[in-house]
C-alpha cells in the first residue's frame, strides 16, 4: 500500500488499492467497470438539468451535481455512455467520496489518480479531464463549508 493512500478516505482508499494490483489494460478494464455501474440520474434531476454545473474543461460533456444529506454530500454525474472512462472516473469519484464531509473531500489530494497508475493507462487529454473534474467537485464540496 502506497503511503498517501493512507491519506485518502477509507473507501477511496480502497479503490485506489484496487488500481494500484491492475496492470495494463486491466485498469481501463476497471474503469470500464465503474462505468457500468453509474446510477442513472435521479428523476428530479433527470429533468431538470439546470440544476447541474457542467465542467467545462473536459472535452466529454460532464455534468455534476452535489447534494446535502446530513453532513455528507452526494454527487451525481451526467455522462455519456460512448466515454465510458470519463463515466468510470466519476463513478469511481462518487462511490469513493460519497457521504463525506466538504472538509474531507477538499483534503483529498488533487493528484491522486496518479497513484492508481492512470496515468500508465489513459491520455494526457484524459489526465486532464479527469484532474477537472475533481478539482470541479472540491469547488462544489467548497461551497458547502460552515
Amino acid at each position: 500500500m502506497n503511503d498517501q493512500s493512507t491519506t485518502l478516505p477509507p473507501r477511496l482508499s480502497e479503490i485506489v488499492d484496487d488500481f494500484q494490483f491492475a496492470e495494463g489494460r486491466e485498469k481501463l478494464e476497471l474503469l470500464l467497470e465503474y462505468s457500468e455501474k453509474m446510477p442513472p440520474l435521479p428523476d428530479w434531476l433527470a429533468q431538470d438539468h439546470s440544476q447541474m454545473d457542467q465542467v467545462h474543461e473536459c472535452m466529454t460533456p460532464v455534468f455534476v451535481h452535489a447534494e446535502r444529506k446530513g453532513e455528507g454530500l452526494y454527487f451525481y454525474f451526467d455522462i455519456p455512455p460512448e466515454s465510458p472512462t470519463v463515466r468510470g472516473f466519476a463513478s469511481l469519484l462518487a462511490e469513493g467520496l460519497n457521504g463525506l464531509t466538504p472538509q474531507e473531500i477538499l483534503q483529498v489530494p488533487g493528484d491522486f489518480y496518479l497513484q492508481m497508475g492512470l496515468d500508465q493507462a489513459l491520455s494526457h487529454q484524459r489526465l486532464n479531464g479527469i484532474s477537472a473534474m475533481l478539482a470541479y467537485i472540491k469547488r462544489l464540496a467548497a461551497r458547502y463549508m460552515d
